[in-house]
C-alpha cells in the first residue's frame, strides 16, 4: 500500500497547529497517526477576564437566568472552576445550551448535562435554529464567552425577546512567542499547512511571522473554522483558498487536513465548504 494510502494519508506533510497552550495535544497526536509531522505553534494565550467582579456577579445569580450558553471550550473551562466554587451543583434554574460538540464534551467533562447542542451546523446560527430557542420571550440568558467576539447570538435572542447578559470568562492575548523555530522550519520546507481555529489567531499568527516569514507564511495551505476566516486569508494575501472545516474539533479539523491532502495535487481548486462558521479558541 502507498505511504499516502488509508493508513497514513498526512504521510509527507508538515503541519502547524496554533491552538492555544496546552490545548494542542489531541490534534497533533492525531496528525502524527495520520502520517504528519505536526508543530505546535500557539498564536493564542488565554487570559484572566478583564472584569472577574462582573463574572462573579453574573454566576452568583446563575439560578435566576433561565438558559445558560457557552460558546467555546475555553468558555466552559474558565467559567466552571468559578460556577463549582459558588454552586455545589448546577442550579435547577438554567438549562445549558452549546455551540458545538467541543463545548458539550467539556461541560459533560465536568458533569454538567447539555440540553440544546447543534448537530448539523456548530455555530451560532445552528444553536439558533434549535426549535427550543424559537421562542424565548422573557426568558433570562446568560451566555458565557471571551472578551468581544461575535454578537449574533444576543442579537437574534433580544430580537425573540429575551434578556440578555455576556458573561466574559477569558480574554484572549497575543502571546509572548519567539517565531524563531516556526521561520526555520518553513526555511527547510517542514510545513505545508497550517490548522487555524478563530479569526483572532489567524491575524496574530500574521503579527508573529513577521516581515521574514511573510512569504512561507502566505504560500502555506490553512484550514480555518469558518467563512469569515477564510475571506480574512484571501484579504491577508494567502495563495491558496482556505479550506473550511466541519466543525473545530479535532476530528473535523483531521478530516479538513486529509481532504485537502487528496486535492493537493490541484492547488487552484477552491476547497471551502460553505455554511460554516464553527466554535472559536
Amino acid at each position: 500500500m502507498s505511504e499516502h494510502g488509508a493508513g497514513r494519508p498526512l504521510a509527507g506533510i508538515g503541519v502547524l497547529v496554533t491552538r492555544p497552550e496546552g490545548q494542542g495535544e489531541g490534534l497533533c497526536a492525531a496528525i502524527r497517526a495520520a502520517g504528519g509531522e505536526a508543530f505546535s505553534f500557539p498564536v493564542i494565550a488565554i487570559r484572566d477576564p478583564a472584569d472577574p467582579a462582573r463574572l462573579e456577579a453574573l454566576v452568583d445569580r446563575l439560578d435566576s437566568y433561565d438558559l445558560a450558553i457557552f460558546v467555546s471550550p475555553n468558555a466552559v473551562e474558565r467559567a466552571l472552576p468559578r460556577i463549582r466554587a459558588r454552586w455545589s451543583r448546577w442550579p435547577a434554574g438554567p438549562r445549558v445550551a452549546v455551540v458545538g460538540r467541543g463545548s458539550a464534551r467539556a461541560l459533560e467533562g465536568h458533569g454538567v448535562a447539555v440540553d440544546f447542542c447543534p448537530e448539523g451546523r456548530a455555530d451560532s446560527e445552528g444553536l439558533l435554529a434549535l426549535p427550543g430557542l424559537r421562542e424565548m420571550a422573557g426568558r433570562r440568558v446568560v451566555i458565557f464567552r471571551g472578551q468581544g467576539g461575535r454578537e449574533v447570538l444576543a442579537e437574534a435572542l433580544r430580537g425573540r425577546g429575551a434578556v440578555v447578559d455576556y458573561a466574559e470568562s477569558y480574554r484572549r492575548a497575543l502571546p509572548e512567542a519567539d517565531p524563531a523555530p516556526l521561520l526555520a522550519r518553513w526555511r527547510d520546507g517542514a510545513i505545508q499547512a497550517a490548522v487555524v481555529t478563530s479569526n483572532e489567531g489567524l491575524e496574530n499568527l500574521h503579527a508573529l511571522a513577521g516581515a521574514a516569514g511573510r512569504a512561507p507564511l502566505l504560500d502555506t495551505m490553512l484550514v480555518v473554522v469558518s467563512e469569515r476566516a477564510a475571506e480574512r486569508a484571501r484579504q491577508l494575501g494567502f495563495r491558496h483558498p482556505a479550506r473550511v472545516a466541519g466543525g473545530a474539533d479535532d476530528a473535523a479539523l483531521l478530516e479538513a487536513l486529509i481532504a485537502w491532502r487528496t486535492v493537493e495535487k490541484t492547488p487552484r481548486q477552491d476547497a471551502r465548504t460553505p455554511g460554516r462558521q464553527g466554535e472559536q479558541d
